[in-house]
């Protein structure tokens, strides 16, 4: 648990500097205005194609006419269904365009002023980070769409959300925080050696990107405390133990 706390205020510090800032916050401004235009484009209209769809159903289509209390209540809970979606799919864009455009940038930023020592063995390449991203992000989706007859179950949108983000966080900043110092063994074996850790990082990023403007700089800080987490162990795997092994 101290790990992953101190990971999250070196994160934090890093986050304030000037030169890092804003590179990594452009990402989340670009994916919340994104997905702000498509769901004043087609929210009202997403809400009733889901009406309409339930109305077709043969045997209980007929108990949401419109009007009734049953489709007001229907149309109800499909803008709380796509206000909960609302979230999640705005830090998922922010998150891959920061994986992919954004932390590899700072990376080499912080790891000189924070872990000046360590050597780089650069056992990833950007090709690997963009092609790491995509997987994941369709991976996402499939998880996502596999989930979704249990996102109708009151209050557990707000725990698949969560999950799912803790998911993706782990699955595609891991790669990106150690792709530079990380030869091709260590790239492997790290992440799967703090496994736990690794989706608590993701998990406690999931929490925060539910708080008002704080989600703002959270896929911001979530790179950053994997960044700081990863390279701190990579620093006490190598200077402990020499190899680290795959589990």
């Amino acid at each position: 648990m101290f790990k992953i706390l101190s990971a999250w205020l070196r994160a934090l510090h890093s986050l304030l500097r000037g030169d890092i800032l804003w590179h990594l916050l452009w990402p989340t401004v670009l994916a919340f205005a994104l997905w702000i235009a498509l769901a004043v484009a087609v929210w009202g209209e997403t809400a009733n194609l889901l009406l309409q769809y339930v109305q077709a159903w043969p045997a209980v289509g007929k108990w949401f006419a419109d009007g009734s209390l049953w489709a007001l209540a229907l149309t109800g809970f499909a803008h709380i269904l796509l206000l909960l979606l609302f979230v999640p799919l705005s830090l998922l864009t922010a998150s891959v365009l920061i994986s992919v455009f954004a932390l590899p940038l700072m990376l080499e930023r912080v790891a000189a002023s924070d872990y000046p020592e360590l050597q780089l063995r650069r056992g990833g390449t950007q090709i690997g980070s963009i092609t790491n991203a995509l997987v994941a992000l369709l991976l996402f989706i499939v998880l996502a769409l596999l989930s979704l007859p249990l996102w109708l179950i009151p209050g557990m949108g707000i725990f698949l959300s969560i999950g799912l983000s803790a998911w993706l966080n782990q699955r595609c900043y891991r790669y990106d925080a150690l792709m530079q110092h990380a030869d091709a063994h260590e790239l492997q074996a790290l992440p799967a050696r703090h496994r736990a850790e690794l989706y608590a990082l993701g998990l406690g990023a999931g929490v925060l990107a539910y708080v008002p403007l704080l989600n703002l700089f959270v896929p911001a800080l979530t790179g950053l405390s994997f960044v700081h987490f990863l390279l701190q162990a990579l620093r006490e795997a190598r200077a402990n133990e020499h190899i680290i092994d795959i589990n």
